[in-house]
């Protein structure tokens, strides 16, 4: 499980980090930085490819085992992939670059959902889930480090081919690991899911209707991302510009979070419509089965029940939910791939000395901020941490932005608490010192706000859908601030740090505002219940 974890967590942190430094020391512009970020949407939705993880067979490879065969496949590809992300000239050939990284952060997401299933199959009385995910979690952190921290370190030695040739051989190993683990077949069964074949239920053929217009709406919006994506990254003409970003998504943003958001949301409705009013709906239990229907079944439980099951429940409230999720974390997620680029080409830190920061001292004040917010939660209660972690991350984008300017503020600071002459006392000059408080900060404030947002999304959800829901509301979580890491590349290219920093954090006043909306929500419903 330990190699499942590494195997796991090296991909993710060279792609959506490391890969980031190579690009902003070779001079590639942040607008385009911002742009490739998006692979790491295929993070975030790989739930709608699950069901065929989940019941496709590989040929060939059959023979490990359906859980052991989509790894060792992911695994092989993420190799191939990461081999020649460190054959290519990201300066000369950013299209071909970027199409290695998205198989590659594809791959990455795919053998995450196969590794989940492995974890929890084979868990057993001798080996429960929470030992296996644990272990998991173990592996993953110490994968960050040697993607990240390691990484970086030899990045400051060697060439950036050479760092992502000698991660392409560590990938290449947990093929070892691969072969050697046990797998756990499951019975592959035609049934329907029992949920959707009672009498009641919408028909088939309604289910496939609505599914169909779902996954359409979905299907236009990862098309139009990608076209654009290939204009963006395609060389361009003699005598013509890229396609601007800022452009691009303040014309397609917007419908591409109602593609994906508020589409599905308008059918769960639909569903729970027609079921009320006894529409469409199933006389009696549905015995058809094939493995078509299973996989469609799959699907729909996937995007459709969840959203149903939340608007039935939440009625007009899922709105200020919806709200509250994409825009909780999105003033760190929007520049969270620029990082690397900021502390290395911006400030001139070194690559040793952003390792240590980011990567070490860094994921010590996440875990700080985690527990923290877990404390909060005993002492002050869920809503007030949840706004505390509303108002913490704009207040971190200002601390960047006097890092940015010069860092007059943060030294002003220490200076009176008397940092400085710790910090002294540690080996770390002033420069340093400003580098650590900032990161402590945003890392600490971070850790709380995602612990807050973990706990608020859990009770939320349902707990006959508790994976589902969870699955899917999460991942909707970094959709705004991920589609607007192309406008703040553009923004940091043309109006510098400062500025784009100062305009982010007055962004958070959106989150606040949904906090409170849901805060009063909550509040209404639990004054309901007491009077009724």
């Amino acid at each position: 499980m330990l190699g499942f974890g590494f195997s796991s967590g090296l991909p993710f942190a060279l792609l959506i980090g490391t890969l980031n430094a190579w690009l902003g020391e070779v001079g590639v512009k942040l607008a385009t930085i911002g742009v490739l970020s998006w692979i790491g949407l295929s993070y975030s939705f790989k739930f709608l490819w699950a069901p065929v993880v989940d019941r496709v067979k590989l040929p060939v490879l059959e023979a490990l085992g359906r859980r052991r065969s989509w790894i060792l496949l992911c695994q092989s590809v993420l190799t191939l992939a990461l081999a020649g992300l460190s054959l290519t000239d990201p300066v000369a050939a950013i299209g071909s670059f970027a199409v290695l990284a998205f198989v590659a952060a594809f791959a990455s997401a795919t053998q995450d959902i196969a590794l989940d299933a492995w974890r929890i199959e084979n868990a057993d009385e001798q080996t429960s889930v929470e030992l296996l995910t644990a272990l998991y979690q173990f592996g993953y952190r110490t994968a960050s480090i040697v993607g990240g921290a390691l990484a970086l370190m030899l990045a400051a030695r060697i060439s950036w081919p050479q760092v992502f040739g000698a991660m392409t051989v560590v990938m290449g190993l947990m093929a070892f690991v691969t072969l050697r683990a046990p797998d756990t077949e499951r019975t592959i069964t035609a049934r329907l899911h029992s949920d959707l074949a009672q009498v009641g239920e919408l028909t088939a053929a309604t289910r496939a209707a609505l599914l169909m217009v779902v996954l359409a709406s979905w299907g236009w919006a990862v098309a139009c991302i990608a076209r654009f994506m290939i204009h963006m990254l395609a060389p361009a003409a003699a005598g013509t510009k890229p396609p601007s970003v800022a452009e691009f998504t303040r014309a397609q943003g917007p419908w591409i979070v109602v593609a994906t958001v508020f589409v599905p949301l308008i059918v769960a409705s639909i569903s729970n419509l027609l079921k009320a009013r006894g529409v469409a709906v199933q006389a009696q239990e549905d015995s058809a089965a094939g493995p078509l229907r299973a996989i469609g079944n799959h699907i729909y439980a996937a995007l459709v029940t969840p959203m149903a099951e939340l608007a039935g429940r939440l009625k007009g409230g899922v709105l200020v939910v919806m709200g509250f999720i994409l825009t909780y974390a999105f003033c760190y997620n929007i520049w969270s791939s620029f990082a690397f680029p900021f502390y290395l080409d911006h400030l001139h830190y070194t690559k040793d000395e952003v390792a240590f920061a980011s990567k070490i001292f860094g994921i010590i004040m996440t875990m700080t901020g985690i527990s923290l917010g877990g404390y909060l939660f005993l002492r002050i209660g869920r809503f007030p941490t949840v706004l505390l972690g509303a108002l913490l991350p704009p207040l971190g984008n200002l601390l960047y932005a006097d890092l940015a300017d010069g860092g007059h503020a943060i030294d002003a600071f220490s200076g009176a608490v008397g940092l400085q002459q710790l910090g002294a006392w540690l080996g770390a000059d002033l420069r340093m010192l400003r580098l650590l408080l900032a990161i402590c900060y945003e890392n600490i404030a971070t850790g709380i706000a995602g612990t807050a947002f973990v706990a608020y999304v859990s009770s939320v959800v349902s707990k006959r859908y508790t994976a589902i829901q969870y699955a899917l509301l999460s991942s909707l979580t970094f959709l705004v601030g991920t589609l607007g890491r192309g406008v703040a590349g553009e923004a940091f290219d043309t109006y510098g740090y400062g500025p784009v920093f100062r305009y982010t954090a007055l962004a958070g006043v959106v989150s606040v505002s949904f906090v409170l909306l849901e805060w009063l929500r909550v509040g209404n419903k639990v004054a309901e219940k007491a009077e009724g």
